[in-house]
């Protein structure tokens, strides 16, 4: 028997086939589809996340979003888009229009209605949103420029814990990501700039904690005083999601 989800492809592909002047019609039924909704973790009522693969073209995002920055460059704009746009799918009230850019170009809420904090790689825009906590959020593909920053972000005492632990979260690669993408999701949590990712971000025990879905790690955030931060993590294939909240 065939399942409903391949009849409706074999459907969408005769159409482009027989009937090209339907093209704008199967666009429509294959968006509706496939969902760019990535992924989305619900952290409790006042806080979520998601990731936003993106697919869509400029004026999908412009229909909601307020282009107000001169971005030239056309993927960075389509992934500035796309980061707004998830707040939005995350709390429909969100005020977009609102959004002004600290000096350390954080994007913030005067009123501070919501915390929110955005990323973005590639093809893929991430968003935490909070009504009630501090938060912040990267997104990274493991990829082998990592090992050419490696001794900026890492302490040599960090390093030397990171590779004797190879095989708790992966390979070599994907766990170097995922010490940068902690250590960026703290650096936007912080939100004020001038962060020395070596001295102001450490990595402490214990190293590495499963807790359900995510991988959770500890670090002290040594800037202004000492606060002992969680980062949890997910790993989808080479794409990394970390994120803190507080």
């Amino acid at each position: 028997m065939i399942r409903l989800s391949d009849k409706i492809i074999l459907l969408l592909v005769y159409l482009f086939i027989c009937y090209p002047q339907a093209l704008t019609a199967a666009n429509f039924a294959l968006s509706f589809f496939v969902m760019p909704l990535f992924y989305q973790h619900n952290i409790n009522d006042s806080t979520k996340l998601a990731i936003w693969h993106i697919t869509e073209q400029e004026d999908f995002f412009l229909k909601k979003v307020p282009l107000k920055r001169d971005v030239s460059h056309a993927q960075k704009r389509l992934q500035h888009l796309a980061g707004r746009y998830l707040l939005t799918e995350l709390f429909p009230d969100f005020p977009l229009e609102e959004i002004r850019i600290a000096d350390t170009r954080k994007p913030y809420l005067a009123d501070e209605l919501y915390h929110f904090s955005i990323s973005h790689f590639g093809q893929y825009a991430a968003a935490i949103v909070s009504g009630t906590m501090r938060v912040g959020v990267d997104v990274e593909m493991a990829s082998p420029t990592i090992e050419k920053i490696r001794n900026k972000f890492l302490s040599e005492n960090e390093s030397v814990i990171a590779f004797e632990g190879i095989e708790k979260s992966g390979h070599r690669l994907r766990q170097l990501t995922i010490l940068w993408s902690a250590k960026e999701s703290i650096f936007k949590w912080y939100s004020l700039g001038q962060v020395n990712f070596r001295e102001h971000i450490r990595w402490t025990a214990p190293y590495f904690i499963r807790s359900g879905d995510f991988g959770e790690m500890c670090f002290e955030f040594r800037k202004d005083g000492s606060v002992m931060l969680p980062v949890y993590y997910k790993v989808f294939d080479d794409l990394v999601l970390t994120f803190v909240y507080t």
